[in-house]
C-alpha cells in the first residue's frame, strides 16, 4: 500500500484439497444467509411466529436466489451467449449471477409462499426488507474477494489496484464492491433500529418500499463509477444495472405512498 494505491491480490480460494476448494465468494455468501436467517429468527421469535414457517422460508428463499440470480445474468447481460448454449446455464459454478434477478424471484417465491402458508404478504415483504441489504453485502464483499465488478479508474487515495485481473490494467480503481456492501449495511442497521423500536413498522408496506428506493437507489448511483461490465452496455445511455434499477425504485416509491396513506395497524 501507498498513499495512492491499495495493491489487491487475494487468492479467491481460501485453501483446496485435492478437486475441492472452499473459496471466498462461497463462504461469505453463506454468511451473508446465515445473518439474514438470524434476525429473521430473532423476529420470528419476538413475534411468536411459527419457527416451521421459518424453515420453509428459508428454503423458498435460497431456491429463489440461486434460480433467479443465475437466470438474471444469464437473460439480462449474456443472452447472446447463453441462447446458443442453454445447458450452460445449468453450471452456476463458472460463475455468473445478476441480484436484479434475485430481487425478482425472491419477490415471486414471497407470493407463492404466502398463498401456500396464508402468511400477510405486507407483514412478510416489510420483514424481508430488513435482511435481504445483509446478505447483498456479504455478496459484494465475495466480489471484492473475486477481484470482479471493480470501479473506473480514480486518483483517490483509496483506490484499489485489482492485480489479479489484467483487464484493469494495475491501476488504482475505485473499490464499487465495499460502496455496495457499506450501502447495504447502513440500509439494514437503520431498517433494524425502526424495527426494534417499532417505528414505521405498523404501515405495512413501508419498510419493504423504503427498502427498495434505498437499496436500489445506491446501487443505480455506484454504477456510475463502474467498469462497464458487459460490452453491448457501451452504447447505452444507462448500463444495464441502472435500467434495472429503476422500476424497482419506482415500486419502491409506490409501496411508500401506500403505506402512509392507509391507517397505520397498531401493535401491540
Amino acid at each position: 500500500m501507498n498513499l495512492l494505491k491499495i495493491i489487491w491480490n487475494p487468492s479467491p480460494e481460501i485453501f483446496t484439497a485435492g478437486n475441492f476448494g472452499l473459496r471466498w465468494y462461497g463462504l461469505l455468501f453463506a454468511t451473508g444467509f446465515f445473518l439474514a436467517y438470524a434476525i429473521l429468527y430473532y423476529i420470528y421469535k419476538r413475534e411468536k411466529i411459527s419457527l416451521t414457517l421459518l424453515d420453509w422460508l428459508t428454503f423458498y428463499i435460497f431456491i429463489a436466489v440461486l434460480i433467479g440470480a443465475r437466470l438474471g445474468h444469464c437473460l439480462f447481460y449474456e443472452w447472446d451467449y447463453y441462447k446458443n448454449n442453454l445447458w450452460e446455464i445449468l453450471m452456476v459454478w463458472k460463475g455468473g449471477l445478476a441480484s436484479h434477478g434475485a430481487a425478482i424471484a425472491i419477490i415471486i417465491a414471497l407470493i407463492i409462499y404466502v398463498k401456500k402458508y396464508k402468511v400477510n404478504l405486507w407483514w412478510l415483504f416489510d420483514r424481508m426488507a430488513i435482511v435481504i441489504p445483509v446478505s447483498a453485502a456479504f455478496v459484494r464483499l465475495g466480489n471484492l474477494m473475486n477481484s470482479e465488478i471493480y470501479g473506473i479508474t480514480t486518483s483517490v487515495p483509496w483506490g484499489f489496484v485489482f492485480a489479479a485481473d489484467r483487464g484493469a490494467g494495475n491501476l488504482p480503481r475505485h473499490p464499487t464492491q465495499l460502496y455496495e456492501a457499506f450501502s447495504y449495511l447502513l440500509i439494514a442497521l437503520v431498517l433494524i433500529i425502526l424495527y426494534r423500536k417499532n417505528i414505521g413498522i405498523n404501515r405495512p408496506g413501508l419498510f419493504v418500499g423504503v427498502f427498495l428506493v434505498a437499496l436500489f437507489t445506491a446501487r443505480f448511483l455506484i454504477e456510475f463509477l463502474k467498469e462497464v461490465q458487459v460490452n453491448f452496455e457501451n452504447n447505452m445511455s444507462l448500463d444495464m444495472g441502472q435500467w434495472l434499477s429503476v422500476p424497482f425504485i419506482l415500486l419502491g416509491i409506490g409501496f411508500i405512498v401506500f403505506a402512509l396513506r392507509k391507517n397505520p395497524k397498531i401493535i401491540q
